[in-house]
């Protein structure tokens, strides 16, 4: 037995707020639309979205994830340790040296909510602004 679900984040105050809602199949088109329609503390909203199977046999108890999707950005910026060192911010010292000591090649920086900086991790995938134009065109602002 097995059930899809899409794993809401948002920016939280030290952690992402996370909000999981079931969904027939990994469908991107489909996540996009239901990321409107999720509001965290403060006003956040999501900064991107992962899919997970969880699965089951007749022995077991609960179930487990059995399936895991990469993380999909709802867009943002990114950014190599070059770009944060270019750039000789002041205020992004604590991320330069964050990037340099943990050997961080790139980052996501996101900003249709509340600024969230994360490791862009291999396989993470950015959607561009033009997919998600196209996806919540039809989308009511009430969702």
């Amino acid at each position: 037995m097995e059930k899809h679900f899409v794993t809401f984040y948002s920016p939280g105050t030290f952690v992402p707020e996370e909000t999981t809602k079931p969904i027939e199949s990994w469908d991107v088109p489909t996540a996009i639309r239901m990321s409107k329609g999720i509001t965290e503390r403060h006003s956040a909203v999501p900064f991107g979205f992962r899919f997970t199977t969880r699965g089951r046999t007749e022995e077991d108890l609960d179930s487990k994830v059995v399936a895991r999707s990469p993380m999909y950005y709802l867009g943002g910026k990114i950014e190599t340790l070059a770009d944060v060192e270019a750039r000789n911010d002041p205020s992004e010292t604590i991320l330069r040296q964050n990037m340099e000591f943990n050997k961080i090649e790139r980052v996501i920086v996101n900003t249709n909510s509340w600024k969230h900086t994360a490791e862009f991790h291999e396989g993470d995938i950015l959607l561009s602004e033009e997919v998600l134009a196209k996806e919540t065109a039809s989308v009511p602002s009430e969702v």
